[in-house]
């Protein structure tokens, strides 16, 4: 697992945001386990299965495939009830386990329709196998509702029966009751109500003593009493009692098919996993199909190539607006090991260095990265962060006291295996002696071979990778015109900070610039400046790179076109053999009503004529032209699957194919105008033009 310093480290590049967004793509419980615990890979064979897997489905999902994975309830409860000796599951909770073996049939069946198109998924359920008793067991016992059935057992049915039949009874004396006590002018306005799971009569107080049975209660006004008429008692009390055995039986049969389930506790199991484990894949897919996030090149090697990448955070924020986001290019590597950044205020350093360290942590908890296919992403066993103000109260710590801490850490454990992010290295304190300190700390992270990017307005920093092997410059690019950052990142040269140049833009006195440009020492604004010169050249160069890109962009629009018509010609090719393969079934269609013409006129000969042996010379000449065409068609079969057509003048030593029979042999000598052709053991002289060359077909 990579090791992270500080502790917030993945917060401070913005992880925790991304897995935000991924915690509302889950549907299970297990899903958002698996985010909250998510970790950072360092096998590459573990780093590089997560990523297929996430690829694997966001091509389903983009391809409009549905995967049947919809089983998203919860059965950790339900799991652990199975395996307790005794548990009892009700029916709700063994119509959840049917559903949850179901799904892991529609899983399999959808990898079989499928067959193999995503080994890496299909391999997260190679050991898994449907066992159809899971099904039976519950589909026996209870229905879709999760109610107990009635032919879950014989003595459910009986009493069931029964019940329903003393239920009738007292329904129709209760009904009885009323008719009577109503003709008798005893019932109040709601006629019955039920009170203690009893059917009770409403009688108007003045005759509860008339009407006989059991006093339930009374209204609040107390003008109504319930009384459960002495007709139905009996019928009631042997309706309790039947529910009563109905309850025990129902729980009895609950018992003993949670008991058989139990038998298959541990598929159950497995299935609930995996189920989980495809809802967290399928998050990671969804999520990459939002930020347009791809899979990398993987190497197991420390080092990082991006081509295209964006921040996926900031790319989703420009959407809605519908604002473009600033791709950008960037290697680090072994000969290319620390960039440093430099450029203006808010001109996108910081958010350029998050990018790197965000995608690579993205990438080494498997997610897809917001990146070109052609990127690579190598494995690193630590990540260091320096970013934003680490001023530390509770230690009595200053920005810069805290940062020198931070920059300890970072020289005692760095290594070739580490990656580091120092923002602003240096700031906080004395511009001289900050800046001293901030170089003996890069040529030491340096001398360990350690990877990683800093941003510095230090002028002895951008120097420094003209004199120190592994360090190169990179600057954010500023249009000085509008004031405005670019936020693209130029590599190979430092950038200006655009002091003077902002501060002019900002409205400050003329008069109080150029002072601060005679206080600044000589050869730092001569620098500086040439650094502002070279960045505005580069800007106008990029100009002009936008432009030729527009003009390939055009060329492969008509290279599109192109392609489009050579499809269309292909297409008219293709109908041009069907329409001819159409004219030979003709040919053929017509030579066999010929041929049955043929054979009715000799059947009618052989019945008029008295010389039979005409008649028989002329069936044999139609059955072995009949003959002699389905034994070429056969033979000519043979030789398509066999040999490939050449063409071309015959040499010797070349395989040739007879144009009628269709038979294969080598060309060994010409003769005059004739040649010599073995077919077999057996040579044969042949006229050389009812021939043509063929290749043996390499057999796959």
């Amino acid at each position: 697992m990579m090791q992270l310093y500080p502790a917030h480290a993945a917060e401070a590049l913005e992880f925790n945001k991304v897995c935000d967004l991924l915690l509302q793509k889950c549907r299970t419980d297990a899903a958002r386990e698996r985010v909250e615990n998510i970790r950072f890979h360092t096998r590459m064979d573990h780093m590089e299965r997560q990523l297929l897997q996430a690829n694997e489905f966001k091509w389903i999902l983009n391809g409009g495939e549905h995967f049947p994975n919809d089983f998203t309830r919860n059965m950790q409860k339900e799991l652990k009830l199975l395996s307790i000796t005794g548990g009892v599951l009700n029916g709700e909770q063994l119509i959840a386990f049917n559903q949850l073996a179901l799904n892991m049939r529609d899983i399999l069946m959808w990898f079989k329709k499928h067959n193999e198109l995503f080994p890496t998924l299909l391999a997260l359920c190679n050991d898994i196998v449907y066992e159809k008793k899971i099904t039976e067991i519950i589909t026996s016992v209870v229905d879709d509702s999760g109610i107990v059935r009635d032919t879950a057992s014989k003595e459910l049915m009986i009493i069931r029966s029964e019940l329903g039949k003393a239920r009738h009874e007292t329904r129709r004396t209760f009904e009885g009751v009323l008719r009577k006590l109503s003709k008798a002018g005893y019932l109040a306005d709601i006629s019955e109500s039920f009170l203690n799971g009893r059917r009770t009569a409403a009688v108007l107080a003045e005759y509860k003593r008339i009407v006989k049975g059991i006093l339930h209660g009374e209204s609040d006004t107390q003008k109504t009493v319930f009384i459960e008429p002495e007709e139905t008692i009996e019928l009631n009390n042997e309706i309790f009692s039947l529910e009563r055995a109905e309850g025990r039986e129902i729980q009895r049969i609950l018992v003993q098919a949670t008991k058989d389930l139990s038998a298959f506790s541990g598929q159950l199991e497995s299935y609930f996993q995996v189920s989980g484990i495809y809802d967290f894949i399928r998050a990671k897919a969804a999520l990459a199909v939002d930020m347009k996030a791809n899979m990398p090149r993987l190497s197991p090697h420390p080092g990082v190539q991006l081509v295209k990448a964006y921040h996926p955070l900031l790319f989703l924020r420009n959407q809605y607006p519908q604002k473009p986001t600033v791709p950008l290019n960037l290697t680090l590597d072994r000969q290319q090991r620390i960039l440093i950044i430099s450029g203006p205020n808010a001109g996108g350093k910081t958010v350029a260095m998050k990018t790197v360290g965000l995608l690579q942590l993205m990438a080494q908890a498997g997610l897809l990265i917001t990146a070109d296919e052609s990127s690579e992403i190598g494995i690193f066993r630590q990540l260091m962060v320096q970013i934003g103000d680490t001023q530390s109260i509770e230690h009595e710590l200053s920005t810069y006291s805290a940062h020198l801490q931070d920059m300890k850490h970072f020289m005692d454990f760095a290594s070739g295996k580490t990656l580091f992010f120092i923002d602003e290295l240096g700031s906080g304190s004395d511009p001289n002696l900050g800046g001293a300190f901030a170089e003996a700390i890069v040529e030491d992270l340096a001398a360990k071979h350690a990877l990683g990017i800093i941003t510095t307005h230090y002028l002895n920093l951008k120097v420094m990778a003209g004199k120190v092997r592994g360090i190169f410059n990179g600057a954010m690019a500023f249009d000085e015109e509008k004031l405005e950052p670019l936020y693209q990142l130029t590599i190979g040269k430092p950038g200006s900070s655009y002091t003077f140049a902002i501060a002019q833009r900002s409205g400050l006195p003329k008069s109080v610039i150029e002072r601060a440009k005679q206080l600044t020492q000589r050869e730092h604004f001569k620098l500086d400046k040439m650094l502002h010169h070279t960045e505005q050249q580069s800007v106008r160069l990029s100009d002009k790179e936008k432009e030729l890109d527009k003009l390939l962009k055009e060329n492969e629009k008509l290279k599109k076109q192109y392609a489009e018509l050579t499809d269309n010609e292909k297409l008219r090719q293709q109908h041009e053999t069907i329409r001819l393969q159409n004219a030979i079934k003709k040919e053929e269609l017509d030579y066999l009503r010929d041929t049955e013409r043929k054979f009715k006129q000799i059947i009618h000969d052989w019945k008029k004529t008295d010389n039979k042996q005409e008649v028989m010379n002329a069936a044999e000449n139609v059955l072995f032209r009949k003959k002699q065409i389905a034994t070429n068609a056969a033979a000519a079969k043979k030789a398509d699957k066999n040999y490939d057509t050449i063409g071309g003048k015959p040499k010797p030593g070349d395989l040739v194919r007879n144009k009628d029979n269709h038979q294969v042999g080598s060309l060994t000598e010409y003769r005059d105008k004739r040649a010599i052709v073995q077919i077999g053991n057996l040579p044969f002289n042949v006229n050389i033009s009812e021939w043509v060359v063929v290749k043996r077909k390499e057999k796959k």
